[in-house]
């Protein structure tokens, strides 16, 4: 599947792999608007996630530079990462964008 984020195929992994991906130090996003707007789209997927079930895509790029994509309803947006079923986190650091659909 190509994304919205990038002109490359995204390999999509389901939620339940997440806690054995590794993710980098730095925010992938450089630019202050952009880091912005993921908060906001993380706040609108937390809501949707709790008031509506609706899942959506969430694009991330691991530490080894890879961008993929997750299929998945938040359950909570924090500071520092999201929140999604089961306990598992994501940090939001890793977030790229996000696919509401």
């Amino acid at each position: 599947m190509f994304s919205p984020i990038t002109d490359q195929p995204v390999e999509t992994v389901e939620k339940e792999a997440l806690p054995s991906l590794h993710f980098g130090p730095e925010d992938v996003l450089t630019d202050k608007a952009a880091r912005e707007r993921r908060r906001v789209d993380a706040e609108r997927a937390c809501v949707l996630g709790n008031a509506h079930h609706g899942k959506l895509d969430i694009f991330f790029r691991t530490a080894d530079g890879q961008t993929k994509r997750v299929q998945t309803a938040v359950w909570g947006a924090h500071t520092e990462y999201l929140s999604l079923k089961a306990g598992i986190t994501l940090p939001l650091r890793a977030v790229l964008g996000f696919d509401f659909y």
